[in-house]
């Protein structure tokens, strides 16, 4: 096998800070004038987008390291109480590793089911699967994302529960879930 060597600037596109991150929702937001209260019914406080594959087109199409095709990585950093909504990738694997907190897990339908996560717990859900999640601790807890996309795919297809839809319009108004789905926001069954 050949060595390969990096120069100090070939290495640099391959790190990134935390303290340069942006949540994607703060982009989305800006964006097309969605309350961030709205928002927060469907994701947590702040996703960081650490990975994606060359030329994502998806939510983490942000994040400041370009890797492989099919994997993408984040860091959901989240107050106490502060939630993912039901939802599930279609095509995608999710994983969650529990960097520090105490959160439930939920999933099935009508989220169901439910298991906790501690510091340094793991868990991998299917595509396919309706799930979502929440800080349950006292103090602000932060999950390892990584989802797993098939061959080809560019954006992480998600769709939301339809009861979350329903429950953002008449909270918010159709007007702001229609916004939500010219970003690509979808509600399903």
């Amino acid at each position: 096998m050949s060595e390969l060597d990096l120069t100090p600037e070939q290495m640099a596109k391959r790190v990134a800070r935390f303290r340069d991150l942006r949540p994607y929702k703060d982009t989305m937001n800006d964006a097309h004038g969605i309350p961030p209260e709205a928002m927060r019914m469907m994701s947590p406080d702040k996703v960081y987008p650490i990975m994606s594959p060359e030329g994502w087109t998806g939510r983490n199409k942000i994040a400041p390291v370009k890797g492989a095709p099919g994997l993408t990585v984040s860091l959901a950093e989240c107050p106490p109480g502060d939630l993912a909504g039901l939802h599930k990738h279609t095509d995608s694997v999710e994983n969650f590793f529990c960097v520090e907190g105490h959160f439930e897990i939920f999933w099935g339908k009508n989220g169901a089911h439910r298991i906790e996560l501690h510091p340094l717990d793991f868990v991998s859900i299917p595509a396919g699967v309706y799930r979502g999640f929440r800080n349950i601790g006292e103090v602000t807890g932060r999950l390892f994302v990584s989802i797993q996309t098939p061959s080809g795919d560019t954006k992480d297809t998600v769709v939301h529960a339809r009861e979350v839809g329903d429950e953002l319009a008449r909270r918010f108004g159709q007007e702001t879930r229609d916004a939500m789905a010219d970003i690509g926001v979808r509600f399903g069954e």
